[in-house]
């Protein structure tokens, strides 16, 4: 086991993740977590060098295709590698020594600079799922994503002391042409979040709208020196990176902003069914796109992202959270510290079509593994069903009070005078309660994490109350949340720059709907 703190630390209180509370007892979130307690390190030295020989040795003897994008084919030659058409083959230690150029911790900064989130290190940020074409709610079911619910998850994350971030492609709004969606996702992240937030991978001017948006909400020098916006580029395994994925890569690296790099591998069918090989082949595809951006600009932040999952091998089924992918991400966060990037690693999976016990259990399972592994930029952390074919609204604040639950978790144990509670032990003396005692009223608003969805009532309240489930609880609290919710101040010169500019984007171009 690996200790990322020394023994004895405490988080930092203006970053740590126990938030304090406003009067009336109402949780104020922090920008991200300092974790306190330590990452797991499951294999040692001899396991992981295998592993990186092993990639080594797909990377040298089998290659990479790069398709549709002879930029990268021309930064490869320079590089040294070698060339067989599409196929790219390396050295061994040849991408390790490119990415030694890339930050192993950078800040991006959010519109509201209180927001801005540190990604690597000891830093812990939580971001809601990502890319599901369908929503569903327990009143209106499964359906289309629209622009409105996109615009609602972003609320319902801005709302949340517990998440971080404010995500990108919450949900596709598909009531929006493909070629112009984009424009809307990212003014509504800016117009109705102050955190940071993701952009547009679809298409290299895409990338570049989202990026000159970035620009006019923070000006074009601020850009050019800053990380404000992240990229979530997949790899299209086995083995292969396309060029809508290299191009989009590019424009972040070129724009001095971070690619997550993030390839899928299903076992059993874009990866062997073995953890260890499936884990070597991520590893090669994951360190050939982080040294990408390093040839496109040198010292550009890059995310190590990672996505293990399985498969039913009797249905050909994906399957999520589950346990072999979960452990395999502890060994996927050794390896990313070993190269000192920072890591997107697991998150809050399942397969569940409600927001019932398998969706929590699996949900659990694969988020624990996220904490564990040493993730850093936690993408999924709420609102992931069916496979992530769907945004459950009630799964999604049910999700974020658990993300509250890991703030606690992750702030470890606290050692000092004022928690060794010596005082109240004198107060109190032997067979009377702590309840009343000065200790107790001193720490009793931040002594525990307080759920916001957990029925703790004794049976009978309980059932005078309704007998509601967690699930019918998630969905009232969202309603309310919704209703409450109070948008984030703009400067108005900044929003009508940014309207102005969707509407000449949009205006330059028929719609498209594929």
């Amino acid at each position: 086991m690996e200790v990322t703190a020394a023994a004895g630390d405490t988080p930092r209180r203006t970053r740590g993740a126990r938030p304090q509370r406003r009067d009336g007892g109402r949780p104020v979130g922090v920008p991200y977590i300092v974790r306190n307690i330590p990452t797991y390190d499951i294999l040692g030295e001899e396991s992981l060098e295998r592993i990186e020989r092993t990639a080594d040795r797909i990377l040298a003897e089998v290659g990479i295709e790069f398709r549709d994008d002879p930029a990268v084919l021309d930064h490869w030659r320079r590089a040294g590698a070698k060339l067989d058409g599409l196929r790219v083959t390396f050295e061994p230690g040849m991408l390790k020594e490119i990415v030694g150029s890339a930050p192993s911790q950078f800040t991006q900064h959010a519109r509201n600079p209180a927001r801005s989130v540190e990604i690597g290190g000891r830093n812990v940020v939580f971001s809601p799922a990502y890319g599901s074409p369908f929503v569903t709610d327990i009143d209106k079911g499964r359906r289309y994503g629209t622009i409105e619910d996109f615009r609602n998850l972003i609320k319902l994350a801005q709302a949340s002391p517990w998440l971080h971030h404010s995500g990108g492609t919450i949900c596709e709004p598909v009531d929006v042409p493909v070629n112009k969606r984009h424009l809307d996702m990212v003014y509504s992240h800016i117009k109705y979040s102050d955190r940071a937030f993701m952009g547009s991978i679809t298409a290299e001017e895409r990338a570049e709208d989202s990026i000159e948006m970035a620009r006019i909400l923070f000006g074009a020098d601020f850009v050019d020196k800053n990380c404000v916006i992240l990229g979530n580029v997949n790899v299209n395994s086995p083995l292969v990176w396309d060029g809508t994925m290299t191009k989009s890569l590019r424009a972040y690296a070129r724009a001095n902003q971070a690619a997550v790099i993030v390839p899928f591998i299903l076992g059993g069918a874009m990866g062997p069914v073995t953890n260890a090989g499936a884990i070597a082949q991520s590893y090669a595809e994951t360190l050939a796109g982080c040294a990408l951006t390093q040839l496109e600009r040198k010292g550009a932040p890059v995310i190590f992202g990672n996505f293990l999952s399985s498969m039913s091998l009797r249905s050909g089924s994906p399957t999520f959270g589950t346990p072999e992918p979960a452990i395999g991400s502890m060994v996927v966060g050794q390896l990313a510290r070993r190269l000192g990037l920072p890591l997107r690693c697991a998150g809050n999976f399942s397969n569940s079509k409600r927001p019932d016990a398998q969706a929590m259990q699996e949900g659990v399972m694969s988020m624990l593994s996220a904490v564990h592994c040493g993730a850093n930029f936690i993408l999924h952390s709420a609102g992931f069903v069916d496979g992530l074919l769907a945004m459950s609204y009630e799964k999604f604040v049910m999700d974020t009070d658990f993300c509250g639950a890991l703030h606690a978790y992750l702030a470890g144990v606290v050692v000092d005078d004022n928690s060794l509670a010596m005082d109240a032990f004198l107060e109190v003396g032997p067979g009377h309660h702590f309840l009343g005692c000065e200790h107790t009223m001193r720490n009793y608003q931040t002594a525990f994490w307080d759920s916001a969805l957990s029925d703790n009532e004794p049976f009978e309240k309980w059932v005078e109350q309704g007998e509601t489930d967690m699930a019918l609880r998630a969905n009232r609290h969202w309603k309310k949340t919704l209703a409450e919710y109070e948008a984030p101040p703009l400067d108005e010169a900044i929003d009508e720059a940014l309207r102005d500019y969707v509407e000449r984007r949009k205006n330059s171009m028929p719609d498209a709907w594929y």
